[in-house]
């Protein structure tokens, strides 16, 4: 009976080892094609592969016993990483075959959650208190040569793409070494300044000086300057911050006793105006006090910029009046040295602190402003005459009536004329000697004025001028003058002045001339000694400008723009001058690189004037004879732009100084182009330093006549 169920359980057991006999496959090829075993491996394991055309070459697997499904994708994606194949899961469950060194580029699976070991995967490494660029560095070497390492910097993080056994190695070592155990300690001071002490601290932990942010960073240690609460926060190594923390505390306790005299070498301040606000802080009176030390002062000068003083400037300051404290404590002594632009301050620890931290915050560079302007002017001016004038009558004597026209605008004057021919015929005297007929004038001075302003009237005319004039008879005579007259003219006047000046700096731009300008006369007691007095007034193109940088990039412009010219004398007999003037003055706020237009002008003048004999400069046809008509016209446009820039740093100032230079070498290129500019030779022989040329964007930013190669250079003398 045993026996039966002991052969029983033998078949039993050998009837369920069938099926999972079954599930297991025996993997042994040999010089195989790797498309026919990936083919063969899709079968046995119920996967889908997308092959890459790339795909190519033999493989050869040889194993000892059956395997299991799992086991057998294992070896598979073993094999494919051992002939520099890779799988890439796919979302949909399936994997793309394909060569390793373009792995990293693809797009696959994130995670390794799930993923056998051989199978390529991407995964993302949150970092917590190390930064990306240093775990990059330390996981690099880690990674194989078919994967790949990148720092996020924006989100402190580290994507690595590589086979998911390695990515979990990596995992693993991530979390050892991103673990924050670094120590903090804030230091309160209360006599020594912060950045003094950071600068200090720094200098032992090495690696230079403290940054303009009051931080400074060594090998092991972090040093920050708060300038707020005048302390200084160390993080780093535990324990070089304890020793670090102890030092500062030490500095600052030996800093509390006596009073310090210290000099600041000011870098973009200036001295006279910095010392009555330093004066008014300590409560003394506001001066110019100076102090005429020699220049030992500039050879005490320390890398913090502020240095003991010897001994003869406290004896040269001590004369200045002393007042109390910024808090009223003790008594602080502030004076400059005019030969350095140096503020020299005598006052305990912590009104020294104090006052140093005000000279730091003020002794800034301060940004320029470009200020540039367009002045555009059109104008057009169109004039037409036309009269005709006649006169007639009898000579002296003869009892002829006499007629003449008189316009007044018409030139020459046909009156002015004829008063002068008949003051010479006047003038006149004949006289018969020995049968002799002698003609003699007598020259008199009203003869002699009506002469001159016949001669001026014809020297006055313009245009077409015909006349006439004939004898009526014996006893009459009859003389016509026409004159016709059109002009016009158009201006196109454009002027670009510009200026930089520093932020809330006044600057002024004059291109033109000082003329004389009459402002007086005046006669001696005797009425004999006559004399005027006369100013200079300048009439040209003038800028003023006062710029104000805001917040948000706007610039506020205080500016008085002036555009002037002469016109003329006021008249013939006068020698004082009309002068054109244009002028702004105005306040405004422009944002920065924006153009605003800060006025205009449209004028249009129109005048027509018709001068003629009643009833008769009205007939038809023959009316034109006496009338005489004038018209003119008169139409200006003047506008003004200007346009305010923001120069921020030397990047800024060498490109609007390469843009100004490239302009006037292009004007001279193409004005002589077989040679090369006479700018560049200035700058460079000269100055003897390389001529600022812009460097091209793009192909329409090209010079339309490039410099030759080698540019023949005239020997000199």
């Amino acid at each position: 009976m045993r026996k039966v169920l002991t052969g029983a359980a033998t078949a039993i057991a050998l009837l369920l080892c069938q099926p999972l006999a079954a599930q297991q496959t025996t993997l042994n090829v040999r010089d195989a094609d790797v498309r026919a075993f990936i083919q063969d491996a899709a079968r046995v394991t119920g996967r889908t592969f997308i092959v890459d055309q790339r795909v190519q070459g033999k493989v050869s697997v040889v194993t000892d016993r059956p395997l299991s499904k799992s086991e057998y994708f294992e070896v598979f994606l073993a094999t494919m990483r051992a002939n520099g194949l890779v799988a890439i899961p796919t979302g949909g469950g399936a994997f793309r075959i394909q060569p390793a060194d373009t792995a990293a580029a693809q797009p696959g699976r994130v995670g390794t959650r799930g993923s056998q070991q051989n199978a390529f995967v991407t995964e993302v490494f949150r970092l917590r208190s190390i930064d990306a660029t240093s775990a990059v560095e330390t996981l690099r070497p880690l990674v194989s040569k078919e994967g790949s390492v990148t720092a996020n910097r924006a989100g402190n993080s580290v994507v690595v793409a590589d086979y998911a056994d390695n990515v979990r190695r990596i995992r693993q070592l991530v979390q050892q070494i991103d673990r924050d155990s670094a120590s903090t300690t804030l230091i309160a001071l209360k006599n020594a300044g912060a950045r003094e002490i950071a600068t200090s601290l720094q200098q032992l932990v090495g690696n230079g000086a403290a940054g303009a942010d009051g931080a400074a960073r060594g090998p092991s240690a972090t040093i920050v300057a708060i300038d707020s609460s005048n302390s200084v926060v160390l993080r780093g190594d535990p324990s070089t911050v304890s020793r670090l923390a102890e030092v500062a505390r030490d500095l600052d306790k030996r800093a509390e006793s006596g009073t310090e005299i210290r000099v600041f070498w000011l870098e973009y301040a200036d001295a006279g105006q910095l010392l009555p606000v330093l004066q008014q802080l300590t409560g003394n009176p506001a001066s110019q006090a100076t102090s005429s030390v020699g220049s030992d002062a500039s050879a005490a000068k320390s890398a913090s910029g502020a240095t003991a003083a010897p001994a003869q400037t406290a004896a040269a300051i001590s004369s200045v009046p002393a007042g109390q404290g910024i808090q009223g404590r003790a008594q602080a002594i502030v004076t400059r040295f005019e030969g350095a632009n140096a503020i020299v301050i005598a006052a305990p620890a912590d009104v020294q602190r104090q006052l140093g931290e005000v000279v730091r915050q003020l002794d800034t560079r301060r940004e320029q402003v470009l200020v540039e302007a367009i002045i555009v002017e059109i104008s057009d001016n169109a004039a037409r005459n036309l009269g005709v004038q006649f006169l007639f009558g009898g000579k002296p004597g003869s009892g002829v009536p006499y007629g003449v026209t008189n316009y007044s605008n018409a030139t020459p004057n046909i009156a002015t004329i004829a008063g002068a021919i008949a003051a010479r015929e006047l003038d006149r005297t004949t006289t018969v000697i020995n049968g002799t007929t002698v003609t003699t004038s007598s020259g008199s001075a009203i003869s002699d004025q009506l002469q001159a302003a016949a001669a001026q009237q014809l020297l006055a005319a313009k245009g077409g001028i015909a006349g006439i004039a004939f004898d009526i008879g014996k006893d009459a005579i009859f003389g016509a003058i026409i004159n016709a007259v059109k002009s016009d003219s158009k201006s196109n006047l454009l002027s670009a002045p510009s200026l930089m000046t520093l932020d809330n700096q006044e600057a002024k731009f004059l291109a033109g001339q000082e003329i004389p300008v009459t402002t007086g006369e005046a006669l001696s007691g005797n009425f004999d000694n006559a004399f005027r007095t006369v100013q200079r007034q300048n009439v040209g193109i003038q800028l003023e400008v006062k710029p104000q940088i805001g917040a948000g990039g706007s610039v506020k412009l205080f500016l008085r723009q002036e555009v002037s010219s002469i016109a003329g004398p006021v008249s013939s007999d006068s020698s004082d001058l009309i002068l054109n003037k244009r002028e702004i003055t105005t306040t405004v706020v422009v944002d920065d690189g924006q153009i605003v237009a800060l006025g205009s002008l449209l004028d249009d003048n129109e005048r027509r004037t018709i001068e003629k004999i009643p009833f008769l400069g009205d007939l038809p046809a023959i009316g034109a004879l006496f009338r005489s008509k004038a018209r003119s016209r008169a139409k200006t446009n003047l506008a003004v732009f200007i346009r305010p820039t923001i120069i921020k740093g030397r990047d800024d100032a060498r490109s609007i100084a390469e843009r100004r230079y490239g302009y006037l070498r292009d004007q001279q290129l193409l004005d002589r182009p077989d040679r090369e500019p006479t700018l560049d030779e200035l700058v460079r022989d000269y100055m003897g330093a390389q001529p600022p040329i812009p460097v091209p964007q793009t192909a329409a930013d090209q010079v339309v006549a490039p410099p030759p190669a080698a540019p023949a250079v005239e020997p000199r003398p």
